[in-house]
């Protein structure tokens, strides 16, 4: 079967898909990746096919409206607005490239940010889809939505009113813009929203969701036909090999802590780094930190401190001894993997869901929100990370659990039996 999957967001959204793909692939389908230029690369060194989309998301997490809700005041208003200010000139062109992305597929796979555009190519063209997500999708009574960015305990009846209405307030916003591009695009008639999530209910449409139980167990009022599968990890390709001095350093000492907020750009990069290399200055330990969109920088590094481009999360996280990270999914799931503790700074949305989750198994110090990190409160989770033996016993033991699953497997499997 030739199925499309298409994958929009940053490379925390986009990489699970492709490693999905790449299970469909390896199970004898026709996979195609839709996705933006800058993921290229990772969809062709699988041996996948690529077509590509407009847009960036290194570009869309820069813009203003965008950072106001993933940092600071962490507004879902806010969030909103950005996203509809960022694709409203584009989106009718976005949909018709999805369109042709789709032309030929039996069925179409689609991320978070996916579905609101790909949904349209699967409808016009009558054939099945799979939403494919990261993060929890659906509303439950068991927590709040994860895009409110919220660390508060709320009631069943609260937290889910906060799924709802973010839906609302979401579709409010963007459904004359959807409609406007279903026509001009595809000659597709108006939709509603609630409606088709009513009738995706009805109709017990799949979602899978690739993430571990062991992490955030499948809510208790969720149905039978949302799947948690385990997560989809990409392995990084055979050929790969580390650079020399990015070797020497490792083999230099201790083992260092990874520092990296991936596509988080903070307002004061040089700021965060100074916290950064007081914390690991003040707590003894040496740190790998990585330059990206994060905007990690420094001119004259300490000795103890080594900067990298980039490297394979898979092969490098199990030679930390914790990792710094922004809590975002795709990164979590990689440090959980690995069997080390955890430090999450989240800067916003579904990042605090994965600090509480973290949190709450004991395999990471309570997570320091972005406005909040000090040198002080650094240096108390870099210790305590470091040195618990409990903790650093519980990752490890987690880690164990992980690898175990088999996630591209059972989500393969699944899209397989359903067609």
């Amino acid at each position: 079967m030739q199925i499309t999957l298409i994958a929009l967001g940053t490379r925390g959204d986009v990489q699970p898909l492709v490693a999905l793909a790449r299970g469909l692939h390896d199970a004898g389908h026709q996979a195609r990746v839709a996705t933006t230029l800058e993921f290229k690369t990772l969809v062709q060194e699988q041996g996948l096919e690529f077509f590509q989309l407009r847009g960036s998301p290194s570009q869309m997490m820069q813009g203003t409206d965008m950072l106001a809700a993933m940092g600071g005041n962490r507004n879902p208003i806010a969030l909103v607005r950005g996203i509809a200010k960022t694709f409203r000139e584009e989106f009718v062109q976005g949909l018709g490239e999805i369109w042709s992305a789709c032309q030929g597929a039996d069925a179409i796979v689609l991320s978070m940010l996916g579905f609101y555009a790909g949904y349209h190519a699967a409808e016009k063209l009558g054939v099945p889809f799979f939403e494919a997500y990261v993060l929890p999708g659906r509303p439950s009574r068991e927590f709040p939505s994860p895009v409110l960015g919220i660390d508060l305990r709320l009631g069943g009846a609260v937290n889910w009113l906060s799924h709802t209405l973010l839906v609302r307030l979401g579709w409010w916003t963007l459904q004359p813009m959807v409609n406007r591009a279903r026509r001009a695009a595809l000659d597709l008639p108006p939709i509603s929203f609630s409606k088709l999530f009513r009738k995706m209910d009805r109709e017990r449409q799949p979602i899978l969701y690739g993430y571990s139980s062991h992490v955030l167990p499948k809510p208790r009022d969720w149905p039978t036909w949302h799947y948690l599968t385990g997560y989809w990890f990409l392995e990084h390709p055979p050929d790969w090999q580390p650079p020399a001095d990015l070797v020497g350093f490792l083999d230099s000492g201790p083992a260092p802590l990874y520092v990296g907020f991936g596509s988080m750009t903070g307002r004061d990069p040089e700021r965060v780094t100074e916290i950064v290399l007081e914390a690991l200055k003040r707590s003894g330990k040496r740190g790998l930190l990585l330059a990206g969109w994060g905007g990690i920088s420094a001119s004259d590094l300490p000795g103890n401190v080594f900067k990298i481009a980039t490297a394979p999360h898979d092969w490098l996280f199990p030679r930390m001894a914790a990792v710094v990270h922004h809590g975002g999914s795709g990164t979590t799931a990689a440090g959980l993997r690995a069997g080390v503790p955890s430090i999450l700074v989240p800067f916003g949305g579904d990042q605090f869901l994965w600090g509480r989750c973290v949190s709450r198994m004991g395999v990471g110090p309570k997570p320091i929100p972005r406005r909040k990190l000090t040198v002080e409160r650094l240096t108390e989770a870099i210790l305590v990370a470091t040195e618990s033996t409990s903790l650093r016993e519980r990752a490890a033991a987690l880690g164990e659990r992980i690898r175990a699953e088999d996630g591209v497997g059972a989500a393969a499997s699944i899209i397989q039996s359903s067609l």
